[in-house]
């Protein structure tokens, strides 16, 4: 995994989208512009937690190499170097994968 240029901001985390190959039970393989947008990704960037009202920090519950699952249609994508990636609240993330 290559370093990226990204530092997010409080409470988001930069998530490289995990890609499966999905197989219908016929055998077919569908292609990733089949299947809807992924909802499992690795961790690769947090940032420095939520801002709360007294000036304090919340640290995040997840980092960096963490592979979670988040909301479906939550994350921000964007595209560095031919790679995508995904920028997630951390409120959108539902757990991590163990």
């Amino acid at each position: 995994m290559s370093k990226i240029n990204l530092e997010p901001l409080g409470d988001k985390i930069i998530v490289k989208p995990t890609e499966e190959q999905e197989v219908t039970q016929s055998g077919i393989v569908l292609p990733q512009t089949a299947k809807e947008k992924p909802e499992k990704g690795e961790v690769i960037a947090v940032g420095k937690g939520k801002l709360l009202e007294n000036g304090e920090r919340a640290p995040l519950s997840v980092k960096v190499g963490d592979k979670v699952v988040f909301k479906k249609y939550s994350p921000d994508e964007i595209k560095i170097d031919k790679e995508e990636y995904l920028i997630i609240s951390e409120d959108d993330i539902l757990a991590i994968i163990k």
